[in-house]
């Protein structure tokens, strides 16, 4: 990975302001508990796209609600919710990889080998490009070692 790109990632994060601070959840969440900022995790991972569920369609796991676009969705997820929770804990895959926990905007987002990653935004960095550009199997494993850490720390 290119350090002068980590670095300038790093920067351009810790000082977007409040949206993008660290979080001290294991899972990316409000005061609300509902996850993926209300959008639904199966339009992710079975449709490929990014769509604002309802609460009409709620289901909760592991005190956690989330909102699908139809009662069909809903059941998926009941019937298998690990397979539809976003990798690490919904925060930025690359922020993960870089050793920090941020908030990320919902419609930015890769779905790899039956898993999806959420990424933030940032005028100055995109991190899901960064993703992108870089060879994944050597993100996810330092990503991977760095999510047992952070996913207990503040």
């Amino acid at each position: 990975m290119n350090f002068k790109r980590i670095s300038i990632f790093m920067i351009a994060v810790m000082t977007a302001g409040v949206l993008f601070a660290q979080d001290k959840k294991a899972n990316n969440i409000d005061d609300s508990k509902i996850g993926l900022q209300g959008y639904s995790p199966v339009s992710y991972l079975d449709l490929g796209l990014a769509q604002q569920g309802s609460k009409q369609y709620k289901a909760v796991h592991d005190k956690i609600a989330y909102y699908f676009t139809s009662a069909e969705q809903k059941s998926k997820f009941e019937k298998n919710p690990d397979k539809y929770l976003p990798q690490f804990g919904g925060f930025c895959a690359f922020g993960v990889y870089a050793g920090a926990k941020f908030r990320v905007d919902p419609n930015k987002f890769v779905v790899s080998n039956g898993k999806y990653y959420l990424f933030l935004n940032d005028v100055e960095v995109d991190a899901k490009q960064l993703w992108v550009a870089e060879k994944e199997s050597k993100l996810l494993a330092t990503a991977n070692k760095n999510w047992k850490n952070l996913r207990t720390k503040s």
